[in-house]
């Protein structure tokens, strides 16, 4: 008897084929998903971990202006140092034939035990040779260069001309970037390291060092050990120790990871949770056209359980098949994802490794989400009475169903009449069709919104925000006279100073490393923006935040703001938050010039200065600037945004256009899925009506007709679906780097929406042909 239910499931299978594949696709891509983060999520930590390990790179970092090198004695015999390691560290400027801004470049001394490197390419420095150098594998392979090559260079004023000797990777450069900068462009910032002796006597450093790095014993609490090193080295103007997690390449390594793990715990569930509903819209019509052959099984009997374990197999073949081809499709995905972020993040390798409890969750979850749409039908076959099941069911009243005026006789047809009957006289089955529908929409509006919100991020940065042409850093903060000196050179149209320094801000418990970034009062080339994108007036008593930052530290304005200043004489600051500004790049504070300067007691000092300039001579403007040893690096805005564009394509950014195909896919299988449901259901009506004398064009539409306005009805529900949809994946996807904005865009949902009704007329096309080849004599025979 086992055999013959079995039989059963393998004919219900086939029979509704097209159900069957479609919902296992949901399940499919659900955990394929699942499966593809939690590997990447593995892969990237694993990877890091080991990388960071192999190559010792350092727990604590320790700017100084200038430290004797007996110091590392008493720096290394403190309480939890393991190693103390000290260097140089330095900025330049690169002239690289054919470029016309000049390139900054980040200048290190050649590690001894800490932050070692991967040569890649060519042979270490000759020691004999001061002009030979180690240099960034990124960016000589976005400039094109090998070893041989030279570079120009400045350093500290001085011109050299250096000989590359090998390209190498680093572990605390897997994400590069230019001081101030929060977006890595490989082609526009170079390191280099050279012989220590050499940068000693550039830098005026000779028996000094810059930079300390620390690596801590086991057991040794970093916030106590970074204390101790700030005390130590106060006198010798330290700028503030920080931990690993506040290095910036290990920060958005971190985000990135964390923005993979909440998207894998949102919107895979998604997709496991409309396969469920599909299972249940399936099975529970499935199980009211078999009443009869259902009463026959416990007719012979077949136990209730019996019967329900039946039905339960069809769901958990299903569940099972699209589990499965799910956890294949995720492996394949996952390792070529992770080709991508071993590029995007500089990986000398990458250890690609799926936790086989995620391919266990992912398997696990597809069934039980399976199964409790099941179960929720199943309780119908075990309370169904043998004598009750083989009888047809009553009859529905519809004494008191949808009565149509005389005009609106006259203006519809009779086939337009029956489709409104069928809808009033089943408005349970009409509901869960269109929320089906709904949540199939909900799932391209989200992925569409998101993909808006990364355009909307970029347009709102660098229409609104920053519109200079170039911003000029200074290698520390000048007076006036460097001010005059710019303004005057021909190609400066216009010219707005700022101040840039580096902070701890702390509201309660909560803490946030950055910097405030000082601006004249109204500034026109580099603004603060509130939502309206209005220009923010900058206070001088007060403080304004980015929206991000303001959710990091838990503050609202009219609270007070704690500020320690690491640089200068490093002031501690409370200083009130006056407003919160809507910039979607990074997580900045902007405060007024003058009002920095003062709390500072450092009057008439900035960083730099943003420019407008004249097209048509900025040739000639760059190459002055490259003469001029106050300018540590130049950059321009239209190369910013292409790499804030690149940033936003790669790494998991590009996830979103394979989320969205993904959605594409998933909203026509929900549609499909749902005509073929309800032409199975009627199929029986359906040739009454051939019989009565419909054509199959008129029998066509009364089915086709129904599904079309049910899914203009879902349309709604699946636009206001979608939206809450977007903030969650929207939140998944925001990083310290870029917040991706959520508003409703019209021409997101209107794509949406296209995107349904394609869903709705290819499904219609397809169910017309099946409409097409009905055989009536079997349709209307009941099955004994």
């Amino acid at each position: 008897m086992t055999s013959m239910l079995n039989r059963k499931l393998a004919r219900d299978l086939w029979r509704v084929k097209g159900q069957a594949l479609a919902i296992g696709l949901v399940i499919a891509l659900g955990v394929m998903l699942l499966v593809m983060m939690d590997g990447l999520v593995n892969s990237l930590s694993d990877t890091r971990h080991s990388y960071y390990q192999r190559y010792r790179l350092a727990d604590i970092f320790v700017p100084v202006k200038r430290a004797p090198g007996r110091l590392l004695a008493e720096v290394a015999a403190l309480n939890g140092v393991a190693v103390a390691e000290g260097r140089i560290n330095g900025g330049a400027l690169l002239n690289l034939p054919g470029v016309a801004a000049p390139i900054r470049a980040r200048m290190l001394s050649l590690p001894v035990r800490l932050n070692q490197l991967a040569l890649s390419a060519g042979r270490l420095p000759d020691p004999t040779r001061g002009d030979e150098i180690l240099l960034l594998k990124g960016f000589a392979r976005a400039r094109g260069l090998a070893p041989g090559d030279t570079l120009p260079a400045t350093i500290n004023g001085g011109r050299q001309r250096l000989t590359i000797a090998g390209l190498v990777q680093a572990p605390e450069f897997l994400y590069t970037t230019a001081p101030g900068e929060l977006v890595p462009d490989d082609g526009r910032f170079a390191v280099i390291w050279m012989q220590e002796s050499v940068l000693a006597a550039a830098f005026d450093l000779d028996g000094a060092v810059n930079e300390i790095l620390i690596t801590r014993s086991r057991g040794a609490r970093e916030a106590e050990l970074i204390a101790a090193l700030d005390r130590l080295l106060a006198p010798y103007g330290a700028l503030g120790a920080y931990g690993l997690a506040d290095h910036l390449s290990n920060r958005f390594i971190e985000e990135e990871i964390a923005g993979l793990r909440v998207s894998s715990r949102t919107v895979p569930p998604v997709f496991l949770g409309v396969a469920a509903f599909l299972l249940y819209m399936v099975l529970s019509r499935m199980v009211q056209a078999e009443r009869e052959q259902i009463g026959l099984l416990k007719a012979f009997g077949h136990t209730g359980s019996e019967v329900a374990v039946h039905y339960l197999k069809f769901v958990l073949v299903i569940a099972l098949g699209g589990a499965l081809v799910g956890v294949g499709l995720g492996v394949l995905a996952g390792r070529s994802m992770s080709g991508l972020y071993q590029l995007y993040y500089k990986f000398p390798y990458l250890l690609f490794r799926l936790d086989p409890a995620a391919l266990i969750i992912g398997v696990t979850i597809s069934v039980l989400a399976a199964t409790a749409g099941a179960l929720l039908v199943l309780r119908r076959v075990l309370a169904l009475a043998p004598a009750t099941a083989m009888r047809p069911p009553a009859p529905p009243d519809f004494s008191h169903g949808l009565r149509l005026g005389p005009r609106l006789n006259r203006w519809l047809d009779q086939p337009s009449r029956m489709v409104l009957r069928n809808l009033v006289r089943r408005p349970g089955r009409a509901l869960l069709t269109v929320l089906g529908i709904g949540l199939g929409m909900a799932l391209p509006v989200a992925m569409l919104s998101v993909m808006s919100g990364f355009d909307r991020a970029l347009a709102l940065n660098f229409n609104h925000i920053d519109r200079s042409d170039a911003t000029v850093s200074f290698t520390e903060p000048r007076g006036s006279r460097s001010l005059f000196a710019l303004g005057q050179l021909d190609g400066v149209l216009a010219l707005e100073p700022f101040r840039s320094v580096p902070v701890i801000l702390r509201h309660g418990r909560y803490d946030y490393r950055g910097a405030i970034t000082a601006l004249v009062s109204e500034p026109q080339l580099y603004r603060a923006l509130d939502r309206q994108r209005q220009p923010l007036m900058l206070r001088a008593e007060g403080i304004i935040l980015a929206r991000a930052l303001a959710g990091k530290l838990s503050i609202v304005p009219g609270e007070m703001l704690r500020v320690e200043v690491r640089e200068g004489r490093r002031p501690v600051l409370n200083i009130p938050v006056v407003g919160l500004a809507d910039t979607l790049l990074g997580a900045p504070a902007f405060m007024q010039l003058d009002a920095l300067n003062r709390a500072m007691r450092e009057p008439g000092r900035v960083s730099g200065v943003h420019l407008r300039i004249d097209a048509t001579r900025s040739t000639e403007l760059y190459q002055k600037m490259k003469l001029m040893p106050v300018v540590a690096g130049v950059s321009l805005r239209q190369e910013r945004r292409e790499a804030f564009r690149k940033v936003m394509d790669s790494g998991a950014g590009a996830t979103r256009y394979l989320m969205a195909a993904i959605a594409g896919v998933i909203t026509f299988g929900i549609v499909y899925n749902g005509a073929r449901i309800a032409f199975a259901e009627r199929a029986r009506e359906l040739a009454g009506l051939r019989i009565l004398g419909l054509t199959r064009a008129e029998v066509g539409f009364v089915l086709l007709g129904e599904l079309g306005l049910l899914t203009l009805l879902a349309l709604p529900l699946g636009s206001l679906l979608g939206y809450g949809l977007s903030l969650a994946v929207a939140a998944g996807f925001s990083t310290d780097l870029y917040q991706v904005p959520v508003e409703l865009v019209p021409a997101s949902h209107g794509q949406a929406v296209l995107a349904v009704l394609a869903a709705a007329l290819l499904s219609g096309i397809e169910v017309q042909r099946d409409i097409q080849r009905l055989d009536l004599v079997a349709a209307l025979n009941i099955r004994e």
